[in-house]
């Protein structure tokens, strides 16, 4: 796990301004790499790297030079991550090609599959990855980014050349290098107010872009990047037809996963890989089928002391079941004040998902025990975990009214005033999928959002996000259509991109056993009735996890990890919230009139406006940080050992 640097600069002169620029650039991301850093040019190209060591420590340092006998310095990789199945294609690589490895590492067994597999090596890859390859003989870079997008890579382009990056601020550092000036993008902030964050592949500065998960790329020095998808998610359900079905189906479930969560627990020998613990059945499930690897597990533990708003006791009876040692961190309302202008400034571009603060918490506190946590995100996505995946089947009446008569429902629902009981079942039910499922946060409503924000655009909707992945998915039942919307906005969007930054912003590595290819492939035969069955929701996962997961937790409905903002935004966040608006240059974009009003109408209790606030609040931090240059962060120097 580390932060990654490279630059295909147009000219000699541009390189040369870039190897003066590296340095500063680095730096913006040394959290996501304390252990080490290089830097590493040839003509155009320039290398820069931070390192976080995990696998072949002394050795396996980067950038990683690597060749065939006949040419030993030909490539030259730059790699963020963690290759799980590296070991098997180590050997795989040997005996079928002789190939030679200096070091024990994960890294030379990307390289040593390009260079004798091609770009397909690619899909063969098991793990969470971004990954710059130079072939100094070809003259051309060669990258790619994990199937579900765990690990991020921006990149921008001007006259200067490309950049690409782990850290988008970091390529911020290099706008003058690349000869490219930024700008808000209006319309991916209109996305972020209807969506909580940002979509792939934007970002909110025009100028900067993210290679999409799931896909390469390929890109010659004053070239253009050619992006392709190598990884093509489909939900092919099989029926189960019988008992033995059933059986076969929950026993595939409990052994891939008994793979993955063994394959990530992969470290050398004296690093030590804890799991972070809910009371849900997913983060249970990896802590408890982690205890097997490793006897001395350490689970951690965030949670309010707000009744309702904790899982603690669950989870500290969890611990107590599966026999790991526990620790909780319990966050108070005043040190989310405190922290969110800097987790805001680790974010890099902003994601309104309150849960995000507290996880940095329990981060901060984890990486003080371990270097590495296994966690469960994934598995909603995956397995059909997600309460509004039940909604086809409620609004399933709707379906028999004629067309005609479902949009005068619409326009009924539109006079029922705001909070009336019913409305937004009406209002949905009026609409076909494509039109009102667009991921599980659904912040401001088109009406809601003409009064908020100034530049809002009729033709900027969520459709430009989802209709593609809709199109893909038209002939899946309705459940695996949401699921695979999921897949390329909720999950890469906001799931994934809060667990890495907020735990890589404490030097620490999160895996995610969910999110493997070989897990995927057995979720996606799943059918409809193995996911929503016996009013519960990942049914067949949960047969599967018999026997692993303790019974106070295996049918436990899911909490989602709420945070009270509800009503701390009414008492001791008020003051603080209201001073964020004020102080705010955001007047050009934001009619702070108005969200002064919803803080108001909120702290009242005539409308619950707590996500929406925080959206609105969660920007204008962000733009105070990047925009106006007027909210600094104090930000800490990692001062982590290499082992823990």
């Amino acid at each position: 796990m580390c932060g990654l640097l490279g630059l295909v600069c147009t000219s000699d002169s541009d390189a040369a301004k870039a190897r003066a620029a590296v340095g500063t650039a680095l730096r913006c991301q040394r959290h996501r790499g304390p252990d080490e850093t290089d830097t590493w040019a040839d003509g155009e190209v320039v290398y820069g790297f931070n390192r976080l060591a995990f696998i072949d420590v002394e050795h396996a340092h980067q950038p990683l030079v690597w060749g065939p006998p006949e040419s030993p310095n030909r490539y030259t990789l730059n790699f963020n991550g963690e290759i799980y199945n590296y070991l098997e294609l180590r050997e795989e690589l040997t005996e079928k090609h002789d190939a030679k490895f200096a070091t024990a590492g994960d890294g030379e067994a990307i390289v040593a599959a390009y260079h004798y597999w091609g770009p397909g090596a690619v899909a063969r890859l098991r793990g969470m990855f971004a990954f710059l390859i130079w072939d100094a003989d070809e003259r051309v870079l060669f990258g790619a980014r994990d199937p579900f997008g765990i690990k991020p890579l921006f990149y921008s382009s001007g006259p200067g050349g490309t950049a690409f990056s782990s850290e988008k601020k970091s390529l911020l550092e290099l706008s003058d290098v690349l000869g490219l000036p930024q700008r808000l993008d209006n319309r991916a902030l209109q996305h972020y107010l209807t969506l909580q964050y940002v979509p792939e592949p934007e970002t909110l500065h025009t100028g900067i872009r993210r290679i999409e998960s799931g896909s390469s790329f390929t890109i010659a020095p004053g070239g253009e990047v050619k992006e392709a998808r190598y990884f093509f998610p489909v939900f092919d359900a099989r029926p189960v037809r019988s008992k033995a079905d059933a059986d076969s189906l929950y026993q595939r479930i409990a052994d891939v996963m008994r793979d993955s969560v063994g394959k990530h627990m992969i470290a050398d020998p004296d690093i030590t890989v804890g799991a972070f613990l809910s009371g849900g059945i997913d983060s249970t499930a990896i802590a408890a089928l982690a205890k097997e690897h490793n006897p001395n597990l350490i689970a951690f533990t965030t949670g309010f002391e707000r009744e309702g708003y904790s899982e603690v006791d669950v989870a500290a009876e969890s611990a107590a079941a599966i026999g790991v040692k526990h620790i909780v961190r319990t966050v108070s309302p005043d040190e989310m004040m405190d922290a969110l202008p800097l987790i805001v400034w680790y974010l890099d571009d902003p994601v309104a998902d309150p849960a995000l603060v507290p996880l940095w918490f329990i981060a901060r506190e984890a990486r003080k025990h371990v270097k590495a946590v296994l966690s469960g995100e994934g598995s909603d996505e995956l397995f059909g975990g997600y309460t509004i995946y039940k909604e086809p089947i409620s609004l399933a009446p709707f379906e028999k009214v004629p067309g005609g008569i479902r949009r005068l429902l619409g326009k009924a629902s539109g006079v029922i005033p705001e909070g009336t009981r019913g409305k937004d079942l009406l209002r949905r039910g009026a609409l076909k999928l494509e039109d009102r499922y667009y991921g599980n946060a659904r912040i401001f409503r088109d009406d809601l959002l003409r009064g908020v924000l100034r530049t809002y655009d009729e033709r900027v909707g969520h459709q430009d996000v989802t209709a593609e992945h809709y199109r893909t998915s038209r002939d899946w039942d309705p459940v695996a259509r949401m699921q695979h919307v999921d897949l390329f906005t909720w999950l890469r969007g906001d799931i994934l991109v809060k667990a890495d930054k907020v735990t890589m912003a404490n030097s620490l590595e999160l895996r995610v056993p969910f999110m493997d290819p070989e897990v995927f492939k057995v979720a996606a035969g799943i059918p409809l009735d193995q996911k929503i069955a016996h009013d519960t929701t990942k049914y067949a996962l949960r047969r599967g996890l018999e026997g692993i997961v303790p019974a106070h937790v295996l049918n436990r409905a899911k909490l989602g990890f709420p945070v009270p903002i509800r009503f701390w935004l009414r008492a001791e966040m008020y003051d603080w919230a209201r001073g964020i608006i004020n102080d705010s240059q955001t007047g050009e974009l934001i009619d702070k009139a108005a969200a002064l009003r919803m803080l108001d109408e909120h702290k009242e209790s005539k409308f619950d406006h707590s996500r929406r606030i925080w959206a609105l609040l969660v920007f204008m931090l962000w733009h105070g940080i990047f925009v106006e240059h007027r909210i600094k962060p104090e930000v800490p120097e990692p001062v982590y050992p290499v082992r823990i």
